[in-house]
């Protein structure tokens, strides 16, 4: 059940709580206070072919040679150090719809996908697509504007990966692969990445609603592995910048042209619907820039909660 919140006090909910604080507010979780190590261990991808980093030699891997994406890469320890909670789901088209009737929202995004039987329209709860970094801007600002506090932002990359770990460290939170019921993603592309075949799997050649799929990790957060890649505040790196809090990814991400230096580019989590299992890891790290639509693009926020600042 949903908690109503007064956004001018500190909540001081628990872990774990769900709220809404205001009716065009998405439902949010609290997340634990904590630790993680951020980051791919050696080895945890799959995908044999060696195409990521300086010197990638676009060849099949032998299968004693671990892959290592740069990228995803070093592992280290980050203190989550900024009270937050998240989205439950992803945004919705009826959440940015509403910010768009409001005024708030410029975008108006093409609603449909491309399948293999032709163009197929999404409905109000499936999650928003064909909306840029730069388009999230607005939506945040719309919403802070909703409940008179600049508490909502979109996650760090730090935020994102916590949450969609949710506490373990097997390469996805549900364990060392996925089911077609815990995520949707493609089943030929899982397959063209193995070279085997995965039959148990699916290809749905489009997103779901959010509420659909037993897609929910330990911690209650939605489709965090697949069915659209989630834009972060973060700015892209060839390798992690190894910080050690939460707040010191904050602080990266909004320092002023943050992302000059790397064409303005932000990074992207959790995969689609349309990619291979390998790609909806926790650790796996895509770059668009900020000003780039997709079919397969959407987001979700977080909320700051008591003891520290919302920073768009």
């Amino acid at each position: 059940m949903s908690t109503e919140v007064n956004v001018t006090e500190p909540t001081g909910l628990p872990p774990f709580e769900l709220f809404q604080e205001c009716d065009a507010c998405p439902e949010m979780i609290v997340m634990p206070p904590g630790e993680f190590m951020m980051g791919a261990i050696p080895g945890e991808s799959v995908n044999p072919f060696d195409i990521y980093g300086e010197n990638a030699g676009m060849r099949k891997r032998g299968p004693d040679e671990p892959n290592i994406i740069p990228s995803e890469h070093p592992r280290h320890r980050v203190q989550m150090d900024i009270p937050y909670a998240i989205a439950r789901n992803e945004t919705t088209h009826a959440d940015w719809m509403a910010c768009v009737e409001d005024g708030g929202c410029t975008h108006v995004p093409d609603h449909r996908v491309l399948t293999p039987s032709g163009y197929r329209e999404l409905g109000p709860q499936h999650p928003v697509i064909n909306v840029s970094y730069l388009d999230s801007l607005e939506y945040v600002a719309w919403l802070n504007g909703q409940v008179g506090a600049e508490v909502y932002r979109l996650p760090t990359e730090a935020e994102w990966e916590y949450a969609a770990r949710a506490g373990t460290e097997t390469p996805f939170a549900q364990g060392d692969e996925l089911t077609a019921e815990q995520a949707n993603f493609s089943r030929s592309a899982s397959e063209n990445l193995r070279g085997e075949p995965m039959p148990w799997l699916l290809d749905r050649y489009m997103p779901v609603p959010v509420n659909e799929l037993d897609a929910a990790n330990a911690w209650g957060v939605r489709h965090m592995s697949g069915n659209v890649v989630e834009l972060t505040l973060s700015c892209w790196s060839e390798e992690h910048l190894g910080l050690s809090s939460d707040s010191a990814y904050l602080a990266n991400a909004v320092a002023p042209d943050s992302c000059r230096s790397v064409a303005n580019r932000r990074v992207a989590k959790g995969g689609a619907y349309m990619i291979a299992m390998d790609s909806l890891r926790p650790a796996r790290r895509f770059r668009p820039t900020e000003d780039r639509r997709r079919g397969f693009f959407g987001f979700r926020v977080v909320r700051i909660l008591e003891g520290s600042e919302g920073v768009q």
